[in-house]
Formats: C-alpha cells, sequence, structure tokens
C-alpha cells in the first residue's frame, strides 16, 4: 500500500502507529497526504488546548482520580479529533503555507534565471510538515499566530484559551494596583482569583444572583463590618472535603476585593513568608497553604499550575 492510499481520517496522531504514518505521509508530498497530516496536527493541537486547560481547572476528589483522568483525556483526544474534522481554520492555514512554499520551490528550480530585479528578502522558512509531526508541541505556538478559535497570545508568546485571556483583561489593573501595594506580582494574584472563582464562572453571589465581588475567597469572621454574602463551600478536614455554608465578604466592585485581599495579606503576620516569597511562584503558593489560607491540601499544586502555564 502507497502512503498516499493511507485512510489519514481513521488514524490518530496521538497514538504511536497514527505517528508513524503521519510522518511518512508527510514526506510523501501528495495534496491528500498534506490535509491528512495537516488534520491531525490540528488535533494535537485542540488536544494540547484542552489538557492545558484542564489542568488550570481547580478539581475536586472525585474528577481528581487517576481513573477519571483517564477516561477524560480518552475523551479529550476523540473531541479532538472530531472538532479537526470539521476544521477550525488551522489545518487550511498550514496546507496554504507548505502549498506556496512547494509552488515556490518548484518555480525556482524550473525557471530560475536571473531577472535583474532586486532580489526581494529572503522569508522566513516555513517548517516542513513533517517537522511538525515530529514536534507538534514546540512548533503549536508560531503555527497558530494567526488562527484558529479564538486563541490568543500572552505578551510572553504563551497560548491563551479565550476565557483566560478575558479574565486577565478584565482584572489585569487591579491586579496592578495591588501589586505596587504588595509586592506581589499581578499574575500571582490573577491566578489565584482564577482557582477561587473557576476563573469568574463561580463566583460567589447574594441571594438575588447579584455578585459579590469576593475573588479571593475571603470570609466574613466577626472582626468584618461590612457587606456578607453566604454560600455552600468545600471544607478539608484532615484531608477530608465537607460541604459548609459559610459567609463571604461581599464588595461593591472587583477593585474592592482586589484592595482587601491587599490589605490581608500585608497586614496579617501569618502571611509573612507569602511575602517573602512573593517573587516566587512556588513558594508564593506553598507560603498560601502553609499559612492557612485554604484547607484544600492540593491549593498550592493547583494555584501554581495555573501560575506556570495560563497566565501572561
Amino acid at each position: 500500500m502507497s502512503v498516499s492510499s493511507i485512510d489519514l481520517s481513521s488514524k490518530f496522531a496521538l497514538d504511536t502507529k497514527g505517528m508513524g504514518d503521519l510522518k511518512q505521509s508527510a514526506k510523501a508530498g501528495s495534496p491528500e497526504a498534506l490535509k491528512g497530516a495537516a488534520t491531525q496536527f490540528e488535533a494535537m493541537f485542540i488536544n494540547m488546548m484542552m489538557k492545558s486547560m484542564r489542568e488550570a481547572t481547580p478539581q475536586d476528589e472525585l474528577t481528581g482520580s487517576e481513573q477519571t483522568k483517564m477516561f477524560t483525556g480518552m475523551l479529550d483526544q476523540q473531541m479532538s479529533q472530531n472538532m479537526a474534522k470539521r476544521g477550525v481554520g488551522l489545518a487550511d492555514m498550514l496546507i496554504r503555507q507548505l502549498s506556496s512554499q512547494a509552488a515556490g520551490t518548484q518555480a525556482l528550480a524550473i525557471g530560475g534565471e536571473p531577472t535583474g530585479r532586486s532580489p526581494t528578502p529572503t522569508p522566513t522558512p516555513t517548517p516542513t510538515l513533517e517537522a511538525m509531526m515530529s514536534a507538534p508541541a514546540a512548533l503549536a505556538a508560531p503555527a497558530a499566530a494567526g488562527a484558529p478559535s479564538g486563541v490568543t497570545h500572552a505578551a510572553s508568546g504563551r497560548i491563551q484559551a479565550p476565557h483566560v485571556r478575558a479574565f486577565q483583561e478584565k482584572l489585569a489593573v487591579h491586579a496592578q494596583e495591588a501589586e505596587r501595594s504588595t509586592g506581589i506580582p499581578a499574575k500571582f494574584m490573577l491566578s489565584q482569583a482564577a482557582l477561587e472563582t473557576g476563573w469568574g464562572k463561580r463566583e460567589i453571589r447574594h441571594q438575588d444572583g447579584s455578585s459579590a465581588n469576593n475573588l479571593f475567597g475571603i470570609k466574613a469572621g466577626p472582626g468584618w463590618k461590612g457587606k456578607v454574602a453566604t454560600a455552600v463551600t468545600t471544607e478539608y478536614v484532615n484531608g477530608v472535603p465537607q460541604t459548609r455554608v459559610e459567609k463571604f465578604r461581599a464588595y461593591d466592585s472587583y477593585a474592592d476585593s482586589f484592595k482587601d485581599y491587599a490589605k490581608l495579606i500585608t497586614n496579617n503576620p501569618r502571611y509573612e513568608k507569602v511575602l517573602a516569597n512573593a517573587k516566587d511562584a512556588a513558594g508564593f503558593a506553598q507560603g498560601l497553604q502553609q499559612a492557612g489560607y485554604a484547607t484544600d491540601p492540593q491549593y498550592a499544586a493547583k494555584l501554581s499550575r495555573i501560575i506556570k502555564h495560563n497566565l501572561a
């Protein structure tokens, strides 16, 4: 069977045999092989995006089990394949780039005589599709620069999902103000707000449904004189999750939430180590957990993942 006749639609690039077939099809260079391999590269890109978002999403005891992760990963692979078949734009872009590159090479080989005009600058070479199939993770970011489905890049070049970008843009100015007063990097506080609120999807709310604007899950203790919102929460006692109804501080705005968080961190002696390690992501996360900010035994690990994988 020739490489070009392989049914690439039945191959999945994330398994070893599928990857081998895709590399062979990339070498073949036929239009059918090019389209099939580009589609599979798109599937790998989508799967990496989904995996990154899964890692950044807070998990409980049930969804965090190894068996659940395994089946979730299998489901994500299938969803990635199905989405790539419908197309999100990346495969089409790769085909256009590589087809154009091949056409230019062919024209040069056929009619390579000098024309007497000034040579145009040599463009940055587009990676071959075979190279992309060999190292998809390294090439996914530059390949997606103008591409699919609302995916954007942070200033650092890191790929960001739309909901991550929107969350950061909405709260960045408040986080930067808090950074000036605490010395804690804005991205660390934004990451903690993302963890506490599920990227804004699980905010603490009043009974009428309006937001309490509490981004950091700060409870309303006896000394709190401001507004209060009651919500159901999960607390860990000796590592065992328990559902409770607790009172939380409520604010008039997100800006007030950041200000109160900054005040809490800087004025409470228990968070001295947090401030001392404010420039180190792991130290910051571990400091919060050791100071008792949250009872979740995985709080530091979850926060570190968000800081590392999501925000600029």
